[in-house]
């Protein structure tokens, strides 16, 4: 079994745990929903949570990654930035993949995204003369 790398020692475990827990919790992603993107189970990852144990740097950086953070702010070197581009992680991702498509396929998503947003902000009008 590999050593424990000596950065490792720098990291104060309950700081850690209460960062991971704070930028999930402001992104809205569950638990279990962060835990199946990193693909371990919900219970590795409560651990965590919980200051039981600090993930390896894979997935330290696959954790910093799904969250939009630098692993400076993940680990506590840093102050946690309170701009989150976007909060869902799967919408991220497709934007960013979008980003790379052509100037026609782009305009098309535009329309459709603005006709979601539009019909949302109509039933939240429409819910509202309801009441």
């Amino acid at each position: 079994m590999a050593a424990t790398p000596p950065w490792y020692a720098d990291i104060n475990m309950a700081e850690f745990s209460e960062r991971l827990r704070l930028l999930r919790s402001a992104r809205n992603i569950k638990q279990s929903r962060l835990a199946e993107l990193l693909g371990i189970s919900p219970r590795s990852y409560n651990r965590w949570e919980r200051g039981g144990n600090l993930p390896h740097l894979d997935m330290l950086i696959k954790i910093a990654d799904i969250l939009q953070v630098s692993l400076d702010e993940l680990v506590g070197r840093t102050k946690p930035s309170s701009d989150i581009a976007i909060h869902n992680h799967e919408l991220h991702t497709l934007c960013q993949q979008a980003n790379k498509l052509p100037d026609e396929d782009q305009k098309a998503l535009i329309q459709i995204m603005d006709g979601l947003v539009k019909k949302a902000q109509l039933n939240e009008v429409l819910r509202g003369k309801a009441k």
